[in-house]
């Protein structure tokens, strides 16, 4: 069985940063990071599950969403299975409960399109103004 868990949230004050990690881990140690693209999404109270990032399954090419670009960035340590969201210049309308999103042989297009099937249980980033 597939976990996902993230860590690293916390309140931050506007302009602060902070990072998050995501360790994945197997029960049946068939699933590695490295075999897959990863990514981070986002939702805050009342609001629709928006994509933060993705990196593909080397950690060479990343992507982001529109409100992070610039500011956010994703990374991956395939040898501890784990996966990065280093988050600068933060802002009030960051606040939100932030997931980990995987699964076998995803690409960075099946992350944008949150079809892959793993998710960790979240995070919550608050950013005080």
């Amino acid at each position: 069985q597939v976990r996902l868990v993230e860590s690293g949230g916390g309140l931050v004050q506007t302009g602060g940063s902070t990072r998050l990690s995501c360790v994945a881990s197997d029960s049946g140690r068939a699933f590695s990071i490295s075999s897959t693209a990863m990514g981070w999404f986002r939702q805050a109270t009342g609001k629709k599950l928006e994509f933060v990032a993705a990196i593909d399954w080397s950690g060479a090419d990343t992507y982001y969403g529109n409100s992070v670009r610039g500011r956010f960035t994703v990374s991956k340590d395939n040898a501890k299975n784990t996966v990065y969201l280093q988050m600068n210049s933060l802002k009030p309308e960051d606040t939100a409960v932030y997931y980990c999103n995987a699964g076998e042989g995803g690409t960075m297009n099946d992350v944008a399109l949150a079809i892959l099937p793993y998710w960790g249980q979240g995070t919550q980033v608050t950013v005080s103004s």
